[in-house]
C-alpha cells in the first residue's frame, strides 16, 4: 500500500510541476543578410557564371536560409578596359551569366562589378588568369574505409592525376567536376503491385541515365611547394559509391584550374572549416573574408570569392567492371524512369 500511495504521490508532483511551466519565447534577432558571390571565369571558352545570394539568420522553421539576388548588374571587366555584361538566367533567380563562347585571357587581370537594385556597388579586387596546365595521365581505383556500426565498409573513387608542374612559377591548383552522368540500371521484371502485393512485372525500362552534381562534395586543392617543376601525383577527386553509380559506367569532366594565390588561401580555409571534426581542438567557426568589398561601406562582410583561372578539361569514363570494390547493387525494382531526372536515352555525346 505504501508503494501505490508513493507512486501516485509522484504522479501528483508531475503533473502540478507541469502546470506550472510556461513556455519560454526565444526571440532571435534579425542578423545581417550577407550578400554572397560564388562563381568563376576561367579560360576555357563557354559559358561561364555567378551566382548571388544573400545569408539570412534562420528561425524555427528553417525558412529563409539563403535568398538569390536577382536584377542586378553584373560586368566583368579587364585590364585592357574590356567590359562583358552577364545576364541573368530566366530559369534560376541570382544566377548570372556570359555570353556563349566567353573565355578569360592568360595573363590579363579582371575585375567583377555588381550593382545591386536597391543602387549598391560591389566590386572585387583584380585577379589574375593563370595559364593552363596540361592534364596529363589520370587513374582511378576503389578505396573503402570502415563505417562504425555498419556491416559494410563505405567506398568511392580516388581520382588522380599526374601533374607536370612548369618550373620558375608557384602554381595553385583546384580540381572540379561537371557534366557527371551514370547508367542507372533497374529491373522493372521485378515489379510488385503495391495494392495487391501482386507480382506485375514491367516492359520499361531496365536502363536510364542519370545527370548529377558530384563536384563539391570535398574540396581538392594543391600548391606546388613540394613539386615545384616536377612531375608528381595527386588526388584531385573523390566520388562516393551509392549502389548506383558504377553498376555500369560513369562519366564526368575532371576540370584543373590554375588559380591565383589568393583564391588558393580563401579555399584552404573553406577547406578546413567543412572538415572541421567537432573536437574541442578545432578552431572555431567565422565568416571567411573573400576578394569582394562594398563601395558604399567598406566595413560591410561580403561572403564569397570571384575567382579567375587557367582551366585544362578532360572527359573520363570510370568503368564498374575495372573496380576492385563496389557497394552492394542498390535495386530499383521499377521502371527506371520513375528515378527523378532519368532519362531513357543516353546523352547525344554518350561515348564510352
Amino acid at each position: 500500500m505504501r508503494k501505490i500511495i508513493l507512486s501516485l504521490f509522484y504522479v501528483g508532483m508531475f503533473f502540478v510541476l507541469w502546470a506550472c511551466v510556461d513556455p519560454y519565447e526565444v526571440e532571435i534577432e534579425s542578423g545581417a543578410q550577407l550578400l554572397t558571390v560564388d562563381g568563376m571565369i576561367t579560360t576555357d571558352p563557354g559559358v561561364h557564371s555567378i551566382q548571388l545570394t544573400r545569408s539570412d539568420t534562420y528561425g524555427s522553421v528553417f525558412e529563409g536560409l539563403v535568398r538569390p539576388v536577382s536584377l542586378a548588374t553584373v560586368v566583368v571587366r579587364d585590364d585592357m578596359g574590356k567590359v562583358t555584361y552577364l545576364t541573368e538566367d530566366p530559369d534560376i533567380k541570382g544566377n548570372y551569366k556570359t555570353p556563349e563562347g566567353f573565355a578569360a585571357v592568360s595573363g590579363r587581370a579582371y575585375t567583377l562589378q555588381i550593382q545591386l537594385q536597391d543602387g549598391k556597388v560591389y566590386t572585387s579586387l583584380p585577379e589574375m588568369a593563370g595559364n593552363p596546365v596540361p592534364l596529363g595521365e589520370i587513374d582511378y581505383y576503389s578505396v573503402t574505409f570502415p563505417v562504425e556500426g555498419e556491416f559494410n565498409d563505405a567506398s568511392g573513387v580516388r581520382i588522380v592525376v599526374n601533374v607536370e608542374d612548369p618550373g620558375g612559377e608557384n602554381n595553385f591548383y583546384y580540381w572540379r567536376t561537371e557534366n557527371a552522368v551514370f547508367e542507372l540500371n533497374a529491373r522493372p521484371d521485378l515489379f510488385v503491385d503495391r495494392e495487391t502485393m501482386q507480382p506485375a512485372p514491367k516492359d520499361c525500362c531496365y536502363t536510364c541515365y542519370l545527370a548529377e552534381s558530384v563536384g563539391n562534395r570535398s574540396m581538392f586543392i594543391a600548391t606546388d611547394d613540394d613539386f615545384n617543376g616536377l612531375s608528381t601525383k595527386v588526388t584531385a577527386m573523390f566520388i562516393p559509391d551509392d549502389g548506383l553509380r558504377f553498376i555500369t559506367t560513369f562519366r564526368m569532366d575532371l576540370r584543373q584550374l590554375t588559380i591565383s594565390a589568393g583564391a588558393y588561401r580563401f579555399l584552404r580555409l573553406v577547406k578546413q572549416q567543412t572538415e572541421l571534426s567537432g573536437s574541442v581542438f578545432d578552431p572555431p567557426p567565422a565568416n571567411i573574408r573573400g576578394n569582394m568589398i562594398s563601395l558604399d561601406n567598406p566595413d560591410e562582410v561580403v561572403l564569397g570569392y570571384f575567382m579567375v583561372a587557367g582551366e585544362t578539361k578532360e572527359r573520363m569514363y570510370i568503368h564498374g567492371a575495372d573496380l576492385d570494390y563496389r557497394q552492394p547493387l542498390s535495386l530499383i525494382a521499377n521502371d527506371c524512369r520513375v528515378v527523378v531526372g532519368a532519362e531513357e536515352n543516353p546523352p547525344s555525346d554518350w561515348n564510352p
